[in-house]
């Protein structure tokens, strides 16, 4: 076998139909679209429509839920922070919070608060207060020398509700 005898099986690739070209081929004229009304023309997109009948995709019923009051948070890594603070972005005398990562370009919006992620290392003194933040985050920012206020605690002491993690 060589490389200029390989091709397909025969009657494996079957050559395309080439609509409106005359009667003689068999979907001249109105090219397989039918006589006259809405789907004969060009540019028609009657995707979910079934005749006025109550589409499927409406018929059937809402899969999963959406949790109403859900909190969405800004999930930042120590080293992203560290490069903030390295650039003079971020001033180390002052808390850490979800306004000032806002302010320095680290988070794009303020959502519902910041969680501190422990990837990358932080070798600046910084007190954080911020909504959560994993064990390694402050395991890391505790080696550092810094401290962390979780405003989720905070927040359940104030509505008598326990915070878990």
């Amino acid at each position: 076998m060589k490389l200029n005898e390989i091709r397909d099986n025969e009657g494996a690739v079957k050559a395309r139909m080439r609509v409106g070209r005359g009667i003689g081929s068999g979907k001249g004229k109105t090219g397989g679209r039918g006589v006259k009304g809405q789907t004969s023309r060009a540019g028609v997109a009657i995707k979910g429509f079934e005749g006025g009948q109550m589409p499927l995709h409406r018929r059937l019923a809402k899969r999963g839920f959406n949790k109403p009051f859900r909190i969405v948070l800004n999930e930042v890594n120590l080293g992203r922070i560290q490069a903030a603070v390295d650039a003079g972005k971020l001033d180390a005398s002052t808390p850490v919070t979800n306004e000032t990562l806002v302010k320095a370009g680290v988070c794009a919006k303020p959502w519902d608060g910041v969680k501190i992620l422990g990837v990358g290392e932080l070798k600046e003194k910084l007190a954080f207060e911020v909504y959560a933040a994993s064990k390694s985050a402050v395991a890391a920012i505790e080696k550092a020398g810094g401290s962390v206020k979780l405003l989720r605690a905070a927040a359940a002491e104030e509505t008598g509700a326990t915070a878990s993690a």
